[in-house]
């Protein structure tokens, strides 16, 4: 019995004193504890199913969601809305997993210098959306949202689009031949500020 409490005591002692031994023993329970909890999230359709009507962004759209990232929008706009009352009331229904199911990767963040964006879409016009993204102030006197006013200047890169949506077809986006062959028309002579507001105006509109 004795020899058997010194045993376990050694062993206890060595991991505590062997660092390399206790980041691996430590890495191996994260790991772990990560593959417990995300794993069944791919099996489950309630996150890998899309919700009734979702359909992949247009070309437009995803131009916008591009200049959206580009900008670094989401570090002061969350897009998810957790199921709180506080949350609820002020931006709508909560967001469902099946909402993003071709947004790769996802903007749902959680820093919110400004309000989350969710559920944007068909909250202002196009015109309100103009105006702010070229200079907040004029609409909102103490926003210290910076101003984007290349937006209205700047052209879309329509080139690129076919290859994007390609490679978003290959991670399961359904894209078919045909819109991937009209994205670059479909872009041409479009402004930036355009692909914006196209993308700010679809966002949570399926989920009321």
């Amino acid at each position: 019995m004795a020899n058997d409490k010194a045993s376990g005591g050694m062993s206890h002692a060595k991991i505590e004193t062997n660092n390399f031994l206790m980041i691996v023993l430590i890495l191996l329970v994260l790991l772990v504890g990560g593959l417990v909890e995300i794993v069944p999230l791919f099996f489950q359709k309630s996150t890998t199913e899309p919700i009734n009507g979702l359909q992949p962004y247009t070309a437009l759209q995803l131009a916008g969601r591009d200049i959206y990232t580009r900008e670094g929008c989401y570090n002061c706009h969350s897009q998810m809305i957790r199921p709180f009352r506080s949350e609820t009331l002020r931006y709508g229904h909560y967001s469902v997993a099946g909402e993003f199911v071709y947004d790769h990767p996802f903007q749902w963040g959680s820093k919110r210098t400004g309000p989350d964006l969710h559920r944007v879409g068909g909250k202002y016009s196009d015109q309100w959306h103009a105006t702010h993204l070229n200079n907040p102030r004029d609409l909102v006197p103490e926003s210290n949202m910076p101003a984007y006013p290349w937006l209205l200047r700047d052209t879309v890169d329509a080139d690129s689009m076919p290859a994007h949506m390609k490679a978003l077809r290959m991670v399961g986006v359904p894209y078919t031949d045909e819109q991937i062959g009209q994205s670059s028309a479909e872009l041409k002579g479009k402004k930036e500020i355009d692909a914006v507001i196209a993308y700010l105006q679809v966002l949570g509109t399926l989920v009321k």
